[in-house]
């Protein structure tokens, strides 16, 4: 005789956590703002010790780590709070590798604000920001992101130099589109001593990528074209073509009007290297890039997240002969390689 299954009964509880879930989102950025994760991987791991060196209340510090507890930030023992794994590597000031000030671009009240009305955004299909919001000609949210955002990129932008066997230093022109930070033509340019980098961009967001350049050493190597990649003009004879995390921003037809450029900007047998959060056709997993799709329809007019078989279709019809997908684990994002 089977054993009977045994169901979970009806509950509200999912319910209420999502609609308190803004509260994650205000936690975490407190904590950043705070300094917790420096504090307590540092030793200061008490509530009371943690107000003293935050200059904050003591009741406010433990309800805060608590919470944080709740969610798989911290740990908690007795009275002392510890640090995850992934909040040692990724929210410790200290850590080669952290990226707390993505919280800047991600929390900022630009980006709050575009899901302040989202059933408005739905009906409409698209951002009720102002201005086509993130898309807007010289919005200065790219300056925020190009400064906030860059230490995400750092293990991709090492993935892609490692994918394209930079480290050979062959000859290359590369044009990096819609550059930002500029970490991904700058990694390029640090392992290919023989490669020259033309970073289109705002200027005001050029202005950030040419610091990292110096940064990096590689200034001499760095050029930049400022406008909008849709008309500037590019030039020709590229090699490599970066769209990192741009695509998405926009409509199949504008993409592929972007595209075309792009094709007849590269050199024959040259490469277009784009980097995206790429969904399964079902498209709601794996999770984190289903998931963007939402923060497309809330930031910009017409930006989705793509799945492969869309961005193959997209190239093809720009007169790129083949793509192909590669995983960049463990981060969440795809690279594709399109031959011209």
């Amino acid at each position: 005789m089977a054993t009977p299954v045994e169901t979970k009964p009806p509950s509200p509880e999912l319910i209420f956590e999502a609609l308190n879930a803004y509260q994650t989102t205000a936690a975490l950025k407190a904590a950043v703002e705070l300094d917790i994760f420096t504090a307590i991987g540092e030793g200061e791991n008490t509530a009371k010790a943690l107000a003293r060196r935050c200059s904050a209340a003591e009741r406010g510090v433990r309800i805060l780590c608590d919470y944080l507890v709740i969610h798989s930030f911290l740990t908690k023992e007795g009275h002392h709070y510890g640090l995850t794994r992934d909040s040692a590597i990724f929210l410790d000031r200290r850590s080669p590798a952290c990226i707390a000030t993505m919280t800047q671009f991600l929390a900022s009240p630009f980006m709050v604000d575009a899901y302040k009305d989202l059933a408005a955004a739905v009906r409409k299909g698209g951002t009720i920001l102002p201005e086509n919001g993130t898309v807007g000609p010289e919005n200065p949210i790219w300056v925020t992101f190009a400064r906030s955002m860059a230490p995400l990129m750092v293990m991709p932008s090492e993935q892609i130099a490692k994918l394209l066997h930079a480290d050979a230093g062959e000859t290359w022109k590369v044009l990096d589109i819609a550059a930002g930070h500029g970490l991904f033509g700058i990694t390029l340019a640090r392992h290919n001593p023989n490669a020259e980098i033309f970073a289109v961009d705002w200027p005001s967001v050029l202005a950030v990528a040419t610091e990292n350049s110096e940064m990096a050493g590689v200034t001499s190597r760095h050029h930049t074209i400022a406008g909008s990649a849709f008309d500037v003009e590019f030039g020709s004879g590229y090699d490599i073509v970066l769209l990192t995390n741009f695509l998405h921003h926009f409509d199949p037809p504008t993409n592929e009007k972007l595209l075309r450029k792009v094709h007849a900007a590269l050199a024959p047998g040259g490469r277009a290297v784009t980097l995206e959060l790429v969904p399964n056709e079902d498209r709601v997993s794996p999770p984190t890039a289903a998931a963007f799709s939402m923060i497309m329809l809330g930031s910009t007019p017409s930006g989705d997240a793509y799945t492969f078989a869309e961005f193959e279709s997209m190239f093809r019809n720009a007169g790129f002969r083949s793509s192909e997908l590669h995983p960049l684990p463990p981060t969440f994002q795809h690279v594709i390689i399109s031959h011209k």
